[in-house]
């Protein structure tokens, strides 16, 4: 691995030291290839990783070749340690916020121990990693190669390891599952700054005093929100006028209001940004907001905003593959425009997400192995695919949104429940937020919903669940829920849509029934 690729697994502690043994296992020896693969897989991440153990599953004979870390950006850099380092800003936040359910802290007792905090994400990222780890995967009988995978012709690809050492890989079919990586946006002065991504923010072990945070996006104001609550003085720059700019307004105030209270200083509209290193060793933020210019002093900067495809070195001209700066261009059955190559995960796809990943890489196994023809192709199309954002509280969303809706000419109908109105939620002190569904007009077909609650990326699968099923919001509202939870916010939505079925004729048929038998 090169400086940049070691850098992830920061400090070198014992904790490290068992994560690369499992995901880039220093004495990994490749193995020989013999015959033709089946199928061949690029990129060790989630897609890949599914891809690879499904197919060998059932038969497949597979080649594994992963350049970097097995486990991809979700176990290395990005899920596993965001939500270790979440779970640990949210304790910091209870405890802080304590006092109204009678537990009195003095200053000393709730003080927090960032790297403390950091050990415990490190040392669990290294308990999760033997479930992606080379070992493990050479044990489903798949033959794992660390090195640089490129493609040579419409049978071959080579790997290349750090040695300069040469393997020709022959395979039926191949899948690109590559990835995508933190890119540099083009700001001026970003050159002249050590500056931070999510590639080497988790190998922090001190707080700083002041951080500074270039986007409000999910990683931008996940951490934000998270060292504030750390006790960083936390500068978020944002081009817009409010945070979570992608997300439903009304629930991205509600997380905006708490960024407030957590002590998030908010620059928005931050435009004409520039960047620059003061003499004492720290950053300068310079930024035009509303026809002034202020200057921002910031000892770690985040750069939170860019992705590139992980294309380099692949060869992708030598078997005419199709990319652009989005990615890889697939079709809906995620074939590339080479028909024996398929592609899933964020190297192609607008979703990038790893459970997205994870049923890319399902319906790549079966376009790429079992389907004849135009016969048992599966589309990504078909896919419903849920998100959420980390913060406190959470958004997690479905479907379309309200805007989407209209430009796609469906008419809807939006119920909404507060959870003021949740019995739970406020027992909870959580009663901050709603779940807000649309449905197409005049029916209880769902065609969207968008969660804000501590808990709402748990909660969404409720509503992901009966829009794969096709199952409308009475049928929700007819199914029984524990009393109390905050699920029951979901299922009171489903009694709001059942008021609307009792239209003034209904009621007066039901009055004239009642009255008859009386």
């Amino acid at each position: 691995m090169t400086e940049q690729e070691l850098a992830q697994l920061l400090p070198k502690d014992l904790h490290n030291q068992q994560l690369e043994a499992n995901v880039h296992p220093p004495d990994w020896t490749n193995p020989t290839p013999s015959g033709n693969y089946n199928l061949v897989v690029i990129g060790a991440g989630t897609a890949g990783l599914v891809t690879a153990a499904g197919a060998a599953g059932l038969g497949a004979k597979v080649a594994l070749i992963e350049r970097e870390l097995m486990g991809g950006d979700c176990l290395n850099v990005g899920c596993v340690p965001s939500k270790g380092v979440i779970r640990a800003a949210r304790v910091a936040a209870t405890v802080r916020d304590a006092k109204p359910f009678g537990v009195n802290l003095s200053e000393e007792d709730s003080s927090f121990d960032f790297g403390k905090a950091m050990e415990r994400m490190r040392r669990l990222r290294a308990k999760i990693s033997p479930n992606d780890s080379a070992k493990r995967f050479e044990e489903f009988g798949i033959d794992v190669f660390f090195g640089q995978g490129s493609f040579v012709d419409d049978n071959t690809i080579t790997v290349t390891t750090a040695t300069g050492s040469v393997t020709n890989l022959n395979f039926k079919k191949a899948v690109i599952a590559s990835g995508a990586r933190a890119s540099a946006p083009p700001i001026p002065g970003l050159d002249t700054i050590d500056y931070l991504t999510n590639e080497t923010l988790f190998a922090l072990t001190e707080l700083p005093k002041r951080f500074g945070i270039v986007g409000s996006g999910p990683i931008g104001s996940e951490m934000a929100q998270s060292f504030a609550r750390f006790g960083s003085e936390v500068f978020l720059f944002e081009r817009s006028d409010h945070i979570l700019p992608r997300e439903d307004e009304d629930a991205a105030a509600i997380v905006q209001k708490q960024f407030e209270h957590d002590g998030v200083k908010l620059l928005f509209n931050s435009k004409d940004m520039q960047l620059g290193p003061t003499e004492d060793g720290k950053i300068r933020v310079t930024v035009a907001q509303n026809g002034q210019t202020s200057n921002t002093i910031v000892d770690q900067l985040l750069v939170a905003v860019g992705r590139a495809p992980n294309i380099d070195g692949l060869n992708l001209e030598a078997v005419n593959v199709n990319y652009n700066q989005a990615g890889v261009e697939v079709n809906d059955n995620l074939q590339t425009t080479n028909p024996r190559i398929f592609a899933a995960g964020d190297v192609c796809s607008k979703y990038k997400f790893t459970h997205a990943a994870d049923f890319q890489a399902r319906i790549v196994i079966q376009n790429a192995l079992f389907a004849f023809g135009p016969f048992g192709r599966k589309k990504a199309s078909n896919l419903i695919i849920p998100w959420a954002t980390y913060t406190s509280p959470e958004i997690a969303h479905v479907g379309s949104y309200e805007a989407e809706a209209k430009q796609a000419g469906i008419e809807i109908d939006t119920y909404i429940q507060h959870f003021n109105e949740v019995d739970r939620a406020i027992l909870e002190g959580q009663d901050e937020g709603f779940v807000k569904v649309h449905t197409r007009r005049g029916t209880d077909e769902i065609v969207g919903a968008t969660i804000v609650a501590e808990n709402a990326g748990d909660l969404i699968s409720e509503i992901t669940l009966a829009m794969t099923n096709g199952l409308g919001l009475s049928k929700i509202g007819s199914t029984i829920h524990p009393y109390p939870t905050q699920a029951e916010a979901i299922r009171k939505l489903g009694d709001q849509y059942s008021r609307t079925r009792l239209t003034p004729f209904i009621k007066s048929l039901f009055k004239k029934w009642l009255s008859w038998t009386r």
